[in-house]
């Protein structure tokens, strides 16, 4: 093994894979799915990078600076959203990267904290997206892109969340809001002043930016455990990320959700921004499980 270095480490999967085996059956959407890694692998060698490995529907690269894994990034995106083929069938990437020290094996797989950041940045990244750290874009002289500041979130290993940001790939930007170099200070600003309360039961938990994620199910381990045999074990989460508290759902019945007096939306796999004020119930509808809702406060 040899020792640890700096590098950019990016990675970037085909946006909404499940669904393109779904539509397009087994064959069509491996063959889809390689044409856009072939494409994402040419980019990745212009700008000097090197493709680690490709798994599934993700491709894994290394760059020797930061600046190349952000032009790179962009040029990805801008690749996929030019060439026709990709487009007729609605194909897109996301992608997160980070600049950071990282260790290579003989084999030339890469591991360390370089490489959890950057996959943690391309889980946070959504369709047409590029996510990367505040640190890594700091860092960034010359021909660096615009971006646009995502708040703070958590990576495993970190004790403290971490500055994000959104890079700005198109060419278009009118009516978009920048940052520059002052996105650190803008990531920070108003920090530790979201607090958000949870109530169940006469027990009150009270949740900050720099809380951990916050689990709620059916078993003990949980932050906040619900026994009910429609609760999963661990049924959802909430977690503090790009300067919002969200709830995510993972559970098989669904997590219920009304904030203020809106009409009760049912998350099932996926997540919510919470705002205001509302109800939280894991397995049924609110007002068949009046017992056990879970009642939300933002302040």
């Amino acid at each position: 093994m040899s020792p640890s270095r700096p590098q950019t480490i990016l990675f970037a999967d085909v946006s909404g894979s499940t669904r393109l085996f779904e539509t397009k059956g087994d064959v069509e959407a491996r063959r889809l799915i390689a044409l856009v890694l072939g494409a994402l692998t040419q980019v990745c060698q212009q700008h000097g990078g090197r493709v680690i490995k490709t798994i599934g529907d993700e491709i894994m690269c290394t760059f020797p600076a930061a600046l190349n894994g952000v032009l790179a990034a962009c040029d990805m995106q801008r690749r996929m959203a030019r060439d026709i083929d990709f487009v007729r069938d609605s194909l897109a990437v996301r992608i997160g990267l980070h600049h950071g020290d990282a260790l290579e094996e003989a084999d030339g797989d890469v591991y360390g904290d370089a490489v959890n950041t950057a996959a943690r940045m391309a889980s946070l990244a959504k369709r047409e997206q590029v996510v990367t750290t505040a640190a890594t874009y700091d860092s960034l002289s010359g021909r660096a892109p615009e971006a646009r500041s995502l708040g703070k979130a958590r990576v495993s290993g970190k004790l403290l969340p971490i500055a994000i940001v959104d890079l700005v790939w198109q060419e278009d930007t009118s009516g978009m809001t920048m940052v520059q170099s002052s996105v650190r200070a803008a990531a920070e600003e108003g920090e530790g002043a979201a607090v958000l309360r949870l109530r169940h039961r006469g027990r009150v938990v009270e949740l900050g930016p720099h809380s951990e994620p916050f689990s709620m199910g059916r078993e003990p381990g949980n932050g906040l455990q619900v026994e009910a045999d429609w609760v999963s074990r661990t049924h959802a989460m909430v977690e503090y990320k790009r300067g919002h508290f969200t709830l995510s759902d993972r559970s098989t019945n669904g997590t219920y959700v009304r904030i203020g007096e809106d009409d009760e939306i049912k998350l099932h796999r996926d997540e919510l921004h919470l705002r205001k004020s509302g109800t939280i119930s894991l397995g049924q509808g609110i007002a068949v499980n009046t017992g056990d809702a879970i009642q939300f406060e933002l302040g």
